[in-house]
């Protein structure tokens, strides 16, 4: 059944007459699926990530059911390549009329935790885009309300199924390079906008844009379509960088553009951390940080983050493990020379054997001593949705359930919240504070729009 895109909002009261509703039932409803039967699957969010997450799941069998987005356009697009998913831009409407068995979240990462929250609260399996969320505090509620509900959850970040990454982890934990005592990663990001001021002006919003929606948990603000000519993210030496570089205008916000916004996205660290620091904590089976240094930067805009930066995660000693530094580089800043060896790749391990160059993906060992790699594993591991898949209908959490996507999410989003103090922060993960910068605790939480209060939903989850 096929449902009016325009009239499929909730009201305030609706909204919170139906999360008191759904809070009251018990969480984690156990059902039963045949070996063959189809998942019921919802999608939120249909561009970009959310379009592979559709068509993936397809491809695997499972039924995308309904589809989901603030922008019809979109929708309709999408639409047609699933002409018997029912329509929705409001994802509240969608999950209360749909006999779904889980959704796919793949909106802009500020409304991450409030779906996902809803949907788990529904008793609905959660397939979440990376990052997890946008804050400390969200990832802390999201683990929270996974566990509570007892439903099969999984970040979709690729990296957790990758072979190569099987491979290292094996490698890394057989010891052959000795104990790891520094890491470091590099990444081409950010590829879009980042390290500017909010361009004046507003826009008339499209007839195709629920704007109201699309804001969700974030402050209400203007409109705006594209940056101004004139600008210069226009400049040949920025424009290189985007992965939209030749299109002849550049979004301010929607689509894709919002990840550099402190409002809506997570900046380079929230977009590929969750992919090339995977492989770090699942290998070494980290816990929190004990402290976060911003080491170089082009700094803060009041809106964004920077165009560039250089961070660095401290560890102390843990149990017979020795103290560890992961060292991170975006914006064009790279891994000296003198630590890659000249090899290509985004992560360098040091240990106190031996160092490995590795590359996100596919085993690198160029420069690397020749290691005798330890015989592989049955990680139980094949392809991340399809990983959630089999989760779901076997009743068993898959390698990044939000129970390790949320500690895990928890570090790297620290990193942002040294970013926007610029300095040292350090971290005492038991009180769930910085405790060297009274400042910075106001970033490791966020400011929810009225209607969007994530409180309202989580309940005790909530209370960190």
């Amino acid at each position: 059944m096929k449902h009016d895109a325009t009239a499929s909002r909730l009201s305030r009261r609706e909204a919170l007459g139906s999360a008191a509703a759904f809070m009251l039932l018990p969480g984690g409803l156990a059902r039963g699926y045949a070996a063959n039967g189809k998942l019921n699957v919802g999608v939120i969010g249909l561009t970009g990530m959310g379009g592979v997450d559709a068509s993936t799941l397809n491809k695997l069998g499972e039924n995308v059911a309904a589809l989901c987005d603030v922008d019809s356009t979109i929708l309709e697009k999408r639409g047609a390549e699933y002409p018997k998913a029912a329509r929705y831009t409001d994802f509240r409407r969608m999950i209360e009329r749909e006999k779904l068995d889980g959704v796919v979240v793949a909106t802009p990462d500020h409304s991450h935790a409030y779906i996902s929250v809803w949907a788990m609260k529904h008793g609905l399996h959660v397939y979440c885009q990376k990052p997890l969320c946008q804050t400390v505090h969200e990832a802390r509620v999201m683990a929270r309300v996974a566990a509570e509900t007892k439903v099969i959850t999984q970040m979709g970040t690729a990296s957790t199924s990758e072979t190569g990454n099987m491979r290292t982890v094996e490698l890394i934990q057989s010891g052959a390079l000795g104990e790891i005592t520094e890491i470091h990663v590099a990444t081409d990001r950010p590829v879009w906008p980042q390290g500017f001021d909010r361009p004046p002006g507003e826009d008339p919003v499209p007839p195709t844009l629920d704007w109201d929606l699309w804001l969700g948990p974030a402050a209400a603000r203007p409109y705006q379509r594209v940056w101004p000519q004139a600008h210069p993210v226009y400049t040949p030496e920025q424009r290189k960088r985007f992965i939209y570089n030749k299109e002849p205008e550049l979004a301010v916000y929607h689509p894709f553009t919002w990840r550099g916004w402190i409002e809506f996205g997570s900046g380079a660290v929230g977009d590929i951390a969750p992919h090339s620091m995977n492989v770090i904590f699942w290998a070494l089976d980290l816990g929190a940080p004990s402290a976060v240094e911003v080491v170089e930067t082009s700094g803060m805009r009041k809106e964004m983050y920077p165009e560039w930066s250089i961070v660095r995660w401290e560890w102390p000693q843990r149990g017979v493990h020795p103290p560890l530094k992961i060292y991170w580089y975006d914006g064009g800043k790279a891994i000296p020379d003198e630590i890659t060896g000249g090899a290509k790749g985004g992560l360098v391990w040091i240990g106190t054997k031996g160092s490995l160059p590795q590359g996100r993906g596919p085993f690198l060992g160029q420069k690397a001593e020749p290691y005798t790699r330890p015989a592989p594993r049955d990680w139980g591991r094949e392809e991340v949705h399809k990983d959630w898949v089999v989760g779901v209908k076997a009743g068993k959490q898959p390698g990044c359930d939000f129970s390790y996507a949320g500690p895990f999410t928890e570090a790297y989003q620290l990193a942002d919240v040294a970013l926007r103090v610029g300095h040292r922060i350090e971290w005492d993960p038991l009180a769930f504070r910085v405790t060297n910068c009274r400042e910075a605790n106001q970033y490791v939480r966020r400011e929810y729009r009225r209607g969007w209060d994530l409180k309202e939903i989580a309940g005790r989850a909530y209370d960190v």
